[in-house]
């Protein structure tokens, strides 16, 4: 009796093995759809490519969680979906990894995203605002900071009104220098 019970989960063993892929495989396959869905020669988005890549992805996610590559490969799925307009897919893939690695040097970026995500894609500017303020308040230092603060005075705003309000300020810094300059030249000390 106790050798059968050894062979099954021997052959349990054997037969789970069998069927969960290897890692290398699934590198192996990421890397080659990585490279037929970003070639240079790719004149179009192939969403079917893309698809398939990220469910790639989350079966490398799923099988290895525990991998050096799971964050990595989190986040090019959440870029990817971003990228192929799925915003509430991005959102959750960006959530999943804000909430497991928050330490890893891509989770400002994700943050970022995720209001880039909610300002863009959802419309909903109550939550970009949110995010954004988040973003700032956590990552005071990062890069992206000054595009934050820029993207929180124009949420809401067309085109249009950006370009006119960049216009105006342009205009009126230019008269602030003018009258700078002439009460330079009229101050100017005399000399002896």
């Amino acid at each position: 009796m106790k050798n059968l019970l050894l062979s099954l989960l021997c052959i349990s063993v054997l037969f789970y093995s069998a069927c969960k892929p290897s890692r290398e495989k699934s590198v192996a396959q990421i890397q080659g759809l990585e490279k037929r869905l970003f070639s240079p020669e790719t004149v179009s988005f192939d969403k079917v490519k893309a698809d398939s890549l990220m469910n790639l992805y989350a079966a490398f996610i799923k099988s290895h969680p525990k991998d050096t590559l799971t964050p990595v490969y989190l986040f090019k799925s959440a870029s990817l979906a971003m990228n192929s307009g799925d915003g509430g897919k991005a959102l959750l893939l960006f959530d999943q990894y804000l909430n497991d690695y928050p330490d890893l040097k891509k989770a400002p970026l994700c943050m970022f995203f995720k209001a880039f995500i909610y300002e863009n894609m959802l419309r909903n500017l109550e939550k970009a605002k949110e995010t954004y303020l988040l973003f700032i308040e956590r990552y005071p230092n990062h890069e992206f900071v000054r595009d934050a603060r820029m993207a929180i005075r124009n949420l809401g705003k067309t085109p249009e009104q950006i370009v006119s309000e960049f216009e105006a300020q342009r205009k009126a810094d230019s008269i602030r220098k003018a009258d700078s300059l002439a009460l330079a030249k009229k101050i100017k000390p005399k000399k002896k």
